[in-house]
């Protein structure tokens, strides 16, 4: 370039293997030949969709099913369509355009839809979640089919997607790739069938982090199982004829508890972070900590519980909108719109601070008993409460401190 020679310049190139298709699902090429050379349909002649065929299966012939369409093949007495399909997610390519405006008759997207959905500076779609295929297929695609875009005026905003994330494959229980012929294939519906969709739902996220890949356990979605069974039995329980009624340890009144309203306001913090970060595993395992916390709490806060709900619904849909609308009907005082309607929870910052903290008492490097203390409580008042601790003061008797 400096010695005029020579002038820089990006080429883009899509395999046509990768593209084209003999068969009949699939978006038909607007694309006619005549006299061995090939052209474009006119715009008024689009879209192109498949000719109704009650026969589309493969003959051998290379020009694919559509050959033997050939009243649809014969576009004008010295031209023929073209036969090839693209593949199915050549539509799935730029469709995310088209639900920004999707009833617009004039335009696939309008510039204010577009600056309204996808932003006016690096914008784009806020997150692509897909697998490996989609990264080096439709994604690829989609992203010269926007620029594309961008050049005839239609987009502005010069990438089609701001984040991407590939998630992880299911493996079968024996750690290899699900297959008909190793015998591993894991039916969901025979899960949903015994556990029910919201144990398959709640353990594909649990089982770890969304990018990598995991074994099936079967163990595990009964763990799963029996989670969503004691949040079930916290605030239910069977009467006399063996019907589920609200259990009488919930309590409507506020929560006196500072220990419990901590957890579970960390809760709605760890939540709210992690389904951000698209780290389920860890949402999961912390609201199976703040269940422990009310299973052990002698009453159940209504305030509480409802926010603790609000929380697990978006991962156990069924079981958590079952156990508002029994509290409904219960409680006629409730917001009564769904879990799902209603505003997500926001963490009090002063329920998170340590006000109190627990030390642990050993003697002669042996644990004998903890106890609880201010969080600014001084050296020696501490020590003179450990040396009265219950469980410590029998172990200490005859011996010098």
């Amino acid at each position: 370039e400096d010695q005029g020679k020579g002038k820089r310049r990006v080429n883009y190139k899509l395999r046509d293997w990768l593209f084209s298709r003999q068969r009949y699902w699939g978006e038909p090429f607007p694309i006619v030949w005549e006299n061995g050379t090939h052209q474009a349909l006119p715009e008024s002649d689009l879209p192109v969709l498949q000719p109704a065929m009650d026969d589309f299966k493969p003959t051998g012939d290379p020009r694919g099913p559509l050959a033997k369409a050939t009243e649809w093949i014969r576009y004008s007495p010295a031209a023929e369509r073209e036969t090839n399909t693209m593949p199915q997610w050549a539509g799935s390519c730029w469709y995310y355009l088209r639900f920004c405006d999707p009833r617009n008759p004039d335009t696939f997207l309008s510039p204010e839809a577009g600056r309204y959905w996808l932003g006016t500076g690096h914008g784009g779609v806020d997150l692509y979640v897909g697998g490996s295929a989609p990264a080096v297929l439709p994604r690829p695609h989609a992203g010269v089919g926007h620029t594309g875009s961008v050049g005839l005026g239609h987009v502005s905003t010069p990438e089609p997607f701001q984040r991407l994330v590939n998630q992880g494959l299911i493996l079968g229980e024996d750690g290899q790739k699900m297959s008909k012929s190793r015998g591993n294939v894991i039916n969901p519906d025979d899960v949903v069938r015994e556990y029910g969709a919201d144990s398959l739902r709640l353990f594909e996220m649990f089982m770890g982090p969304l990018q990598d890949a995991k074994p099936w356990s079967t163990k595990g979605v009964e763990g799963v199982h029996r989670f969503l069974a004691r949040v079930w039995r916290l605030v239910m329980e069977e009467n006399q004829a063996g019907d589920w009624v609200v259990s009488s340890r919930l309590d409507e009144g506020p929560c006196a508890d500072k220990r419990l309203r901590k957890v579970v306001h960390e809760t709605i913090r760890k939540v709210t972070d992690d389904v951000e970060r698209l780290a389920f595993n860890t949402a999961i395992s912390q609201m199976m900590v703040c269940t422990n916390a009310l299973t052990n709490s002698g009453r159940v806060p209504m305030g509480e519980w409802l926010d603790f709900l609000k929380v697990l619904n978006p991962f156990a849909p069924h079981l958590t909108e079952e156990v508002n609308a029994r509290l409904q009907a219960a409680f006629p005082a409730l917001d009564r719109r769904q879990l799902c309607q209603q505003p997500w929870p926001a963490w009090d910052p002063a329920a998170l601070v340590e006000d109190e903290i627990t030390i642990v008492v050993q003697i002669n490097g042996k644990l004998r008993d903890h106890i609880d203390v201010p969080a600014d409580c001084p050296r020696d008042q501490i020590e003179a409460r450990a040396l009265q601790a219950p469980k410590a003061k029998p172990h200490l008797e005859g011996l010098t401190v």
